[in-house]
């Protein structure tokens, strides 16, 4: 059985792809401030969503299947 195809790739692309947009929201909202926003904590956590994402998406999507 074939794991990684094209159509587990972009599904899982497009779970990270929503991931990293969602948790950059999220940390920009806990700012009062645009000016107080911690730009390396957005972008650090923003990446390591999207990276946690694949992973989870290594346990099975099940659009792709």
């Amino acid at each position: 059985m074939k794991i990684i195809s094209r159509k587990w790739l972009y599904a899982a692309a497009s779970r990270a792809v929503k991931t990293v947009a969602q948790t950059a929201v999220a940390s920009i909202g806990t700012s009062a401030i645009i000016s107080e926003v911690n730009w390396q904590f957005v972008l650090s956590a923003s990446l390591l969503s999207g990276i946690l994402s694949i992973l989870t998406s290594l346990a099975g999507i099940p659009e792709a299947k």
